[in-house]
């Protein structure tokens, strides 16, 4: 997939576990860790911008686009 999620960079950047940024957030710790292991499909908006506010990043700091021959 051309799109990687770096949760897991930003979770070890804040010191932030999985359980509580599921806590700050509003999902199930199981949610946010298909997130972090990037096994996700698919990404709510609104899911990105509660991640956005409780880490202090921007959705560009949670995404990147990595075309496939790199990947």
């Amino acid at each position: 997939m051309a799109i990687v999620i770096n949760l897991d960079v930003e979770l070890a950047k804040k010191k932030m576990s999985v359980t509580d940024l599921a806590a700050g957030i509003g999902l199930a710790v199981a949610n946010v860790s298909i997130l972090k292991n990037g096994r996700a499909k698919a990404v709510r908006f609104s899911t990105l911008d509660a991640i956005c506010a409780v880490l202090g990043c921007q959705p560009g700091d949670i995404l990147t686009y990595v075309p496939d021959e790199e990947h």
